[in-house]
């Protein structure tokens, strides 16, 4: 069944929603642990034992929402609440529960349960905690749909489990990195059984999931996948091989394990193909953007080098008319140079142009190194850019090297027999 929970304050709004007149039967099936015996009072103990605490949100709600058509008694609600608590280290603690019937827009009374338990342990004064508790609910939600024989909620099989031929690279990768979740490939093979009449019906439904039908040695009636794992159809849809043989006929009209594969690998060969061929046009992007980018790197130095010349020649102007102008003219010069001033002016200028060529060229080497080390950051920037997409495309082409392999091998390997066990 389907469980919603969380952790909030608020009891007494929570009570109200409880008990409200929305619904058209409402019915308190228990209230354990409180002094109270009422919504209302029982809400009120907990939020006043977790002042001692540093915890806002004291209860812990649980909605669980049985299938639209199933038959789900009382003594079931009981056990999946024992189930939760056990999960969820919330066993023996207060807790009230609430069953509300209600009729859908179809006109459909159905009948579903809260249960609203205090997160405060009493002995310690501190809050249990709640982290994971969507993942824990949904794990537990998964084996009732299977142990019920519920119609699995499409929402709790995860998206890899479909057909790979439509795969993008994320869930191609995704696919042959993940474990196998045993409970949602059991519900794969149930719902596809469950709602084919025929082989064809089987085969095809399977097919959208990534698995292909075919003969084993020793199980008779099995699946592959994309992996090569073997799977026995009657284990994982819980029939017997006679119920089996039934609807799928005789099993040495279905295809070998190794036609099966070679069927997987045909159907995957193109994809694997398009993903390479897509890491092959990034890396031919790459390289037309380093182009691009290093003829502007290259243009806006260059320009920057002129801009760098034209003011340097500018100031060097300037500079030189000003120490032209410290030697005087005329009488004023002639002492000058009876005095030696003219010389210790001549012997300043000549210091300062060297100071002034000597700046000006380690202004010219700060731009160009500048320069160089632009382009060594951009040429790493791209090695690491680069450096993904070939690794993936790599890979990509080992994947479809295998599968060629297998789609060009003629000889049929004998199964032996480790079919995989749900």
């Amino acid at each position: 069944m389907i469980m919603v929970g969380n952790s909030r304050g608020n009891g007494q709004n929570l009570a109200r929603h409880l008990l409200s007149p929305e619904n058209e039967r409402v019915s308190i099936h228990a209230v354990d642990g409180f002094m109270s015996d009422d919504l209302h009072g029982a809400f009120k103990e907990v939020e006043a034992i977790s002042k001692g605490t540093r915890c806002k949100k004291y209860l812990f709600s649980l909605s669980l929402n049985p299938p639209k058509n199933a038959e789900v008694g009382t003594d079931v609600f009981d056990a999946t609440i024992s189930r939760v608590e056990k999960t969820l280290n919330l066993s023996g603690q207060p807790k009230a529960v609430v069953f509300h019937e209600k009729s859908g827009a179809d006109g459909i009374t159905r009948r579903h349960c809260h249960v609203v338990w205090s997160r405060i342990d009493f002995e310690n004064m501190k809050a249990i905690p709640m982290d994971y508790s969507k993942r824990r609910l949904n794990e537990l939600a998964k084996e009732l749909y299977l142990e019920h024989e519920w119609d699995m909620p499409k929402g709790f099989i995860s998206p890899r489990f479909r057909d790979p031929k439509n795969f993008t690279l994320e869930e191609w990768q995704q696919a042959k990195r993940q474990g196998q979740d045993p409970r949602e490939i059991k519900a794969i093979f149930q719902d596809c059984w469950k709602h084919s009449d025929s082989r064809k019906a089987f085969a095809a439904a399977l097919k959208a999931h990534g698995y292909h039908i075919a003969r084993g040695d020793r199980r008779g009636y099995v699946a592959t996948d994309m992996k090569g794992e073997v799977y026995s159809i009657p284990k994982w849809t819980s029939l017997k091989t006679k119920d089996v043989k039934a609807k799928l006929g005789d099993r040495e009209t279905l295809p070998s394990l190794e036609q099966a594969k070679q069927n997987i690998a045909n159907t995957l060969a193109p994809t694997v193909d398009r993903l390479a061929q897509e890491q092959k046009a990034k890396l031919v992007a790459l390289e037309k953007d380093k182009e691009e980018k290093a003829k502007a790197i290259a243009a806006k130095h260059a320009a920057q080098r002129q801009l760098q010349k034209r003011l340097q020649e500018q100031r060097a102007t300037k500079e030189e008319q000003i120490r032209k102008e410290r030697f005087n003219k005329g009488l004023h010069g002639l002492f000058d140079r009876v005095t030696g001033e003219h010389s210790r002016t001549k012997t300043k200028n000549k210091v300062e142009a060297f100071q002034a060529a000597r700046r000006d060229q380690q202004q010219r080497d700060e731009l160009i190194l500048r320069r160089l080390q632009k382009q060594r950051d951009f040429a790493k920037h791209h090695a690491q850019a680069k450096a993904k997409p070939q690794a993936i495309r790599s890979e990509l082409r080992t994947d479809l090297d295998r599968l060629e392999a297998l789609r060009n091998r003629n000889r049929e390997p004998k199964n032996d027999g480790r079919d995989r066990e749900p």
